[in-house]
């Protein structure tokens, strides 16, 4: 494991506070034309919709996601790729970085039209709880936005006790100008005691962990990784439809870096 994470983390008090530092425990600012760092991002591949029924097949050619003029830049595009009519491309840092507690911060410039979802989250690097897999071993969405619902913004946190397919789901969402034109900060703050989720420095959804929660309902003391992709349709994504006639589309990210959780003396 490549972060640079306490060996034993702070563990939940009432009474102890937290901040975080002030330099950064893992980046990637982008500044290398190409392909995305391989020691900091593999791939998600494959065309089987992803448990959303989506429309694209991820691949790992550069034409989805290359770096260029310093930032990342994952581009959907229709054409044929594998079984599906559309390519993109979703990069993970599992295995390459993993992260228990911190500030994750990460500056982008999202696509726009009906059809587009992109993403910046975090899924468990261990899936060590009930059923081994989603969302037992919770999932941390630090920006999801549908194009046909343009300029809000939504935080969510996803368990076994509480997510959006049992009506449970815990998040909220926040109008943000000008999402596709000019780049935003999304950030997550993620402590022993809660989850926050910002935009621009603004927190607009926080996930207390309240006494008696078990892993049913705060899967979140175990380390988890990036995601970062553009889904096309799919179950949200394509609730109103795609309109083909927009693509290719970017997500541009300017840098993604994690801050370090420091429990104040």
């Amino acid at each position: 494991m490549c972060c640079s994470q306490p060996s034993s983390p702070p563990t939940p008090s009432s009474k102890k506070t937290y901040e975080f530092g002030t330099n950064p425990s893992w980046q990637d600012e982008f500044d290398t034309p190409g392909k995305p760092d391989p020691t900091k991002w593999g791939y998600d591949l494959g065309d089987h919709g992803w448990g959303n029924h989506e429309l694209e097949d991820y691949t790992d050619k550069i034409a989805n996601a290359k770096v260029e003029g310093g930032n990342l830049v994952i581009t959907a595009i229709k054409e044929k790729s594998g079984k599906l009519d559309h390519s993109s491309a979703r990069l993970v840092s599992k295995g390459k970085g993993d992260f228990l507690y911190g500030k994750f911060e990460i500056r982008a410039k999202l696509p726009k039209g009906r059809g587009t979802w992109p993403a910046i989250w975090m899924l468990a690097s261990e899936n060590g709880y009930g059923n081994k897999g989603w969302p037992d071993n919770g999932e941390i969405d630090i920006m999801e936005h549908v194009g046909f619902d343009h300029g809000k913004v939504h935080g969510n946190v996803h368990t076994k006790a509480f997510n959006h397919t049992i009506g449970t789901n815990k998040g909220n969402n926040v109008m943000v100008d000008q999402v596709s034109e000019e780049f935003h900060t999304y950030s997550c703050e993620w402590t022993p005691d809660a989850i926050s989720i910002l935009v621009d420095g603004k927190s607009y959804f926080t996930f207390k962990k309240e006494a008696g929660y078990q892993w049913q309902q705060w899967p979140f003391d175990k380390p988890f990784h990036f995601i970062l992709n553009i889904a096309v349709g799919g179950d949200w994504g394509g609730q109103k439809g795609v309109d083909d006639s927009i693509f290719p589309q970017k997500m541009e990210v300017d840098y993604v870096r994690v801050y370090p959780l420091v429990e104040k003396k």
